[in-house]
Parts: structure tokens; sequence; C-alpha cells
């Protein structure tokens, strides 16, 4: 098990190193939630996310003890980040295996860094097979991204920042993808104030250390998918979910819906740019996960290195989710006059249409009929469903979120 006095060592390592970013309060979020919010800013610190605490760590660690001479990691991306820089600190090769899946940016970055990046397969753990047979091919020194006490501690120290700035919090939201990040912050936090609750976040579509933690049994996903790729995990790993299972209060999922939203209000209420994986904590805590009314609420933003080319894709998702983007089909009478008639009735509810699609040749239609395609912008949920409403008593057949 970590101890304080392993994560304190880990804090004076990261010292000269890592950017203090005092945790931040939200007064939007906060008047959603009835909750009192921090934020906990990862996604600006050194190399876009938390990860440079862990990887840094333990380079450093080994580096001291000496004989250290190169070093390898399988990544999603941001540990790829944190070990690349730590490695060009102290001028040693870093190799880094990352799946094909990982984002450009991501991949750039740590090339950047001065590591060599090799692609292999889908998810996180096929980049760790890969890895493991570059360990046995060169001798390399592999630096796991979470199931490593010393980078478990150097992500804990994130914990104890939180504590410096905000001793009377009441709850914490961790993001987990292996669990090395919840582990290390859930060990600081509960050593030093067991009241407070520290609750792990992950995808619906990577639920390995929610299914674990329930059963108390590591239990694999047989497959990954969510669009946060920084916890798209498989399995956790041993030492994280004994650390888990030992002091972390709770396990919540969300979905990509939640988490894409959330990356929007994050954009447009406080100008963060943070990734999917990042953006996970807070989700929960905006979907209701828990009972949060009343209570001192940190969430930790874990990271920000999200692929610009990807933004748009998730703020249009984000507009969908929130009412902001209506996508709906109209059937309606292939005449001349229907689509104008349509046009007017969309302007009458003030809805501004931002896609068109007229479609004459649908298999499933009649003769006579005809399907249109329509993405509008409206100003939420209910003008959304006046909308809707208001083209089905004109005649039509209006549904809403097809394709």
């Amino acid at each position: 098990m970590i101890t304080i006095k392993d994560i304190d060592e880990a804090a004076q390592r990261l010292q000269p190193v890592v950017h203090n970013i005092p945790l931040s309060s939200s007064t939007t979020f906060s008047g959603m939630t009835g909750a009192e919010v921090f934020l906990k800013c990862e996604n600006q610190q050194k190399t876009g996310s938390f990860k440079v605490r862990g990887a840094y760590n333990k380079i450093m660690k080994l580096y001291e003890a000496g004989g250290l001479k190169s070093v390898i990691a399988s990544s999603a991306g941001n540990h790829a980040q944190g070990v690349a820089f730590a490695a060009r600190q102290i001028g040693i090769p870093a190799t880094i295996c990352m799946p094909r899946s990982t984002p450009i940016a991501k991949v750039s970055a740590t090339k950047g860094y001065g590591a060599n990046v090799v692609l292999s397969g889908s998810c996180y753990d096929d980049a760790y097979a890969k890895a493991m047979e570059i360990v046995e091919e060169t001798g390399a020194t592999f630096i796991h991204p979470f199931d490593d006490e010393d980078v478990m501690a150097g992500q804990g120290t994130i914990g104890m920042e939180i504590l410096r700035d905000q001793p009377a919090v009441d709850m914490i939201l961790v993001p987990a993808g292996g669990g090395g990040l919840l582990s290390g912050v859930a060990a600081c936090v509960k050593q030093i104030n067991p009241r407070i609750e520290v609750i792990g976040v992950q995808a619906e579509g990577a639920p390995a250390i929610v299914n674990s933690f329930h059963q108390d049994s590591i239990l694999a996903s047989d497959a990954v998918h969510t669009i946060a790729d920084g916890i798209a995990v498989k399995c956790p790993g041993t030492k994280t979910m004994e650390h888990i299972n030992t002091f972390v209060d709770d396990m919540v999922t969300v979905s990509d819906d939640d988490i894409a939203a959330t990356i929007l209000m994050l954009l447009e209420r406080t100008k963060q740019v943070v990734e999917p994986a990042g953006a996970s904590s807070l989700a929960a805590l905006l979907a209701g996960k828990r009972d949060f009314a009343g209570k001192k609420v940190a969430c930790v933003l874990s990271g920000g290195n999200i692929d610009v080319s990807f933004i748009h894709r998730i703020v249009e998702k984000g507009l969908v989710t929130r009412y902001r983007h209506m996508k709906f089909n109209v059937i309606m009478p292939d005449v001349p006059g229907s689509l104008e008639r349509l046009a007017g009735i969309i302007a009458e509810q003030n809805a501004n249409i931002i896609m068109f699609q007229h479609d004459r040749v649908n298999a499933n239609l009649d003769i006579n009929e005809a399907i249109v395609h329509v993405v509008c912008e409206v100003g939420g949920k209910e003008q959304g469903q006046a909308l809707q409403k208001a083209i089905n008593s004109a005649g039509y057949i209006c549904t809403v979120g097809a394709e």
C-alpha cells in the first residue's frame, strides 16, 4: 500500500516540474447542481494531463537508484507524453506503444518530446502487449501507466493539493481507466481525512473498474467503446484495484452523451478545453449520479489533450444532447409547396435550419411521399418539443433523433 510518506516524497520530486494549479470554484456548476463545485484543472498541467506526475516520479526514482538506460511504456496518449518528457529530462531514450486509434495530437506531442512511437492494436491493452514484446527484445525498463505504486504515488499528489486548497471538501470525483489516478488520490485523501468521500467515474462503454469494484473481483471487459479514449481500458490493475477496494467509496458510470455535453459546457462556461476522459468526473456531477446537494465537491479534470479535428464532433454531439441542435425527419406529401410550408412552420417556431436534405427515393416511402432530413438550431428542449408538435399538427410525420 502506498503511504502518505510515498506521496510526500513524490511531491518533493515533482515540485520543480509540475505546475501549481489551485482549485477553481465554479458558480455556474454550483448553481446547476446545488453543490459547491471546485475544479482541479489538470488539463492545464505540463504535457496537458496529470500523467506527467506518476511517470516523472517513477522514472526519477529509478534514475536516482542508478542504472536506468532506456524506458518503454504503453499508453492511450497522456502517459506517453509524461514518460517521454521525463526521459528527455535525464537524457535517455523512450519508446511508446500506443493504440492505432490514438488521436493524432497525442501521437505528435509524444514524438515532440523525443520518443519513438509504435502504433499497435485498437486499445490500450493491445498496445501493452506490443510493449511487452519490445521489452523482451531490448531489455528496456517498462513504465506502467497505472499498476505501479510509484506511479500511483505521483498521481496521489493531486489529492494533497486538493486538501491544501480546500480542506473542508466533502467529495472528490476522479476519472478512472486503469485506476492509477483514482487509487493514488483515494489513498492520499483517505489516509489524511477518512471523512471525505472519493468516487471513481468510468465511461459506460469501458466499465471494468465499476464491475470489479461491485463484484469484489477483477473483471475485464471483452471490449471497450467510448469517446473517452483516455479511460478506455479493458482490465484494471491488480495493485490499483487493491487500493480502490480499500479507499474508494463508490464507482459510477457516465454515458458518452453526458461526457460530450460536459465538454461543451466547459468550453462555453469556463473556456476550458478538456478531453473526454478528463470531463467524465464533472459529467457524473452534472448527471446527478449521487446526491451532491449542499456538499463541497471537487472534480478532477484529468487532461486536455483532445485532437482539434475531433472537437467539432464532440461539440456537435454535445449540442444535440443539450437540445441546442435538433435532428429530425419529416415525411410529407411529394407535391409542390410542401417544402415551403415546412420551412414556414420551422420559421414560425423561431428555429434556424442548419442542414436540410430532401429524399424522394427512400424505399420505405409511398409513391407520393418524400422525406426530409433536418437539423435545426433551437433554444432548448421545450422549444424543440413545440417545434415537433407544430410540424405534426400540420399533418406531417416528424420523428426526432432519426438519422
